[in-house]
């Protein structure tokens, strides 16, 4: 049966960014689906989400810090192996951003957005493939990309060039890892209705032109990723590698 694909049972997952937001919805996705997953954000209180997934009878466990932290993102994964026993679905999904014209755009920022967006994915992804190499076993990287990937966006040069980047990395360590077992591949979100943009949502120009471009006529939810997010992740995707599928309501296409 088609279905039995799409499920993650004995999966054991690790979503980053995922205390509320797109993360949260995806991590809560994976554990509807089968798998155990370990949710992680900067706050060190542990946060409801947690709740929900042991609610669906999987197992949840959560570890506070800053993926810009090398030794976070170690921890991380060391984390999901030795709470559940393997690492076999790791989603890229931490995330911030920060807007300023280009001519004034801090360095702080530029270097902010490549250390959480880039430099802590290929971190975590490398540390996850270690593990799923040594595993013997099919694994599954997801990265929470952006339509800004494809994109410059506005006043957003740095979450750009980052986002950019990482549609790059993506493309780099499938084909790699592709004959390997290991599936490597991105989300591309449009624009979703989550706290980085509570600033876009809340002006009312912006938000009326964003709006006017989505042909789906309304932003984007957390849940609106849960299909993406699961197939990505199940046996269902098996011959699919380096590819940035978009999420967006038909912004790309307008």
């Amino acid at each position: 049966m088609i279905l039995e694909a799409f499920r993650l049972h004995g999966k054991n997952a690790l979503v980053t960014g995922s205390r509320r937001g797109l993360g949260a919805g995806i991590a809560l996705a994976l554990a509807q689906a089968g798998a155990n997953v370990v949710i992680h954000g900067r706050d060190p209180q542990t946060p409801p989400i947690c709740d929900e997934i042991r609610a669906t009878g999987q197992r949840a466990a959560y570890l506070a810090g800053d993926v810009a932290d090398a030794a976070v993102c170690s921890a991380l994964v060391e984390k999901t192996v030795a709470e559940f026993g393997s690492i076999d679905i790791l989603v890229n999904n931490a995330g911030t951003i920060r807007r300023a014209p280009a001519a004034e755009y801090p360095m702080e920022s530029w270097a902010e957005m490549l250390a959480v967006h880039l430099t802590a994915a290929f971190r975590l992804s490398q540390l996850a493939g270690q593990q799923m190499l040594k595993q013997g076993k099919p694994g599954k990287i997801v990265s929470i990309a952006s339509v800004l990937s494809f994109q410059g966006g506005i006043l957003v040069p740095g979450y750009a060039a980052a986002k950019g980047g990482l549609v790059q990395l993506t493309k780099a360590l499938a084909n790699e890892w592709a004959a390997k077992g290991i599936n490597v591949n991105a989300i591309a979100p449009g624009y979703m209705a989550t706290d980085n943009t509570t600033a876009l949502q809340n002006d009312v120009v912006r938000n009326r032109q964003i709006l006017e471009r989505v042909p789906a006529g309304r932003w984007g939810q957390p849940s609106d990723l849960a299909g993406a997010a699961v197939f990505l992740c199940s046996s269902a995707s098996d011959y699919v590698h380096g590819h940035v599928l978009v999420v967006d309501g038909g912004w790309l296409s307008r």
